[in-house]
C-alpha cells in the first residue's frame, strides 16, 4: 500500500497524531496538517511515511496552498480524515460572532472545501474515503457552547450531505462521534484546551474514564476501509464507563 496516501488534518498530540500512526503502520504515505509546525516536524522524524505541511486550515487561501503542496509531494490522497477542531466553552454573552465564525470556518467550511478540492480525483479514481470525527455537541446544545454546537452540528450535517452524494460515486464518508474525554497529553497541564479537565472542574478519574487515542485511531482506520457493502455513516465512541449523553 504504499502508493496509498492518506491526509490527516488536525494532527494535534493525542487523536490526530495517533490517527497519523495508525495509517503509517497500514502502510500509508501520511500528510499531516496542523497549525503547530514543531510539533508535526516531530511526528515526521517519529513516524514512518508522514510528511508535515503546517497550515492553519482556518484561511482558506493558505489551506489551498498546502494541499497543492500536498498532491504536488505526494500525489492525490485515498483518504481524508478532517480531525481538526476549533472550540469556544462560554455562554452566549461571554463569546462572540468572531469566535462563532472561526470556529465554523475550521469545523465545518474547511470540510466543504476539501472536499471540493479532494473529491473529484477520488471519484475518477473509483474509490476513497472522508472520515470526520466529531462530538456529542454535533447532536445538543448546552449553555456553554452557543459558539460551538451549531458549528459541530453543521459539520454533521455537511458529512452527511456528502455521504449521500459521494457514496454512490464510491466515496465512503463517515462521522465519529466521540463522547468521552480523550486521554490526551495536555489535561493536567492546560486547562480550557480541547477534551481538557480544569483542576476546578473535572476531578481526578481512573484511566477507564478517558478514550484512548490509538483506540479512536484503529476505529477510524477500520471505518475508513469497511467493505462496500457494509458501509456505514454514523459511528458514536464512547468508553465502557461513560454515561451515554446520546439517547
Amino acid at each position: 500500500m504504499s502508493d496509498r496516501i492518506a491526509l490527516v488534518v488536525g494532527v494535534g498530540g493525542a487523536t490526530g497524531a495517533a490517527i497519523a500512526r495508525r495509517f503509517s503502520s497500514g502502510g500509508y504515505r501520511v500528510a499531516m496538517i496542523a497549525r503547530n509546525a514543531g510539533r508535526l516536524q516531530a511526528l515526521e522524524r517519529e513516524i514512518e511515511n508522514a510528511h508535515a505541511f503546517p497550515c492553519d486550515v482556518g484561511d482558506l487561501e493558505q489551506l489551498g496552498s498546502t494541499i497543492a503542496r500536498v498532491q504536488d509531494a505526494l500525489g492525490a490522497p485515498h483518504v481524508l480524515v478532517h480531525n481538526a477542531v476549533s472550540a469556544t466553552f462560554a455562554k452566549i454573552f461571554d463569546t462572540s460572532v468572531e469566535d462563532l465564525e472561526r470556529n465554523f470556518r475550521v469545523n465545518t467550511t474547511s470540510l466543504f472545501f476539501l472536499a471540493q478540492e479532494l473529491a473529484p480525483a477520488m471519484i475518477a479514481r473509483g474509490e476513497g474515503a472522508i472520515m470526520v470525527t466529531g462530538n456529542t455537541s454535533s447532536f445538543r446544545g448546552v449553555p456553554r457552547r452557543p459558539a460551538f454546537a451549531p458549528t459541530k452540528a453543521a459539520q454533521r450535517i455537511l458529512a452527511q450531505s456528502l455521504a449521500k452524494d459521494l457514496g454512490p460515486q464510491r466515496i465512503h464518508v463517515g462521522y465519529i462521534t466521540i463522547d468521552a474525554v480523550i486521554d490526551a497529553p495536555w489535561l493536567e497541564s492546560a486547562p480550557g484546551a480541547i477534551g481538557a479537565r480544569p483542576p476546578e472542574n473535572w476531578p481526578h478519574k481512573p484511566e477507564e474514564f478517558y478514550a484512548d487515542p490509538s483506540a479512536i485511531a484503529d476505529e477510524v482506520y477500520h471505518i475508513a476501509h469497511q467493505h462496500w457493502s457494509t458501509w456505514s455513516f454514523d459511528h458514536v465512541i464512547r468508553p465502557f464507563t461513560e454515561h451515554w449523553t446520546l439517547n
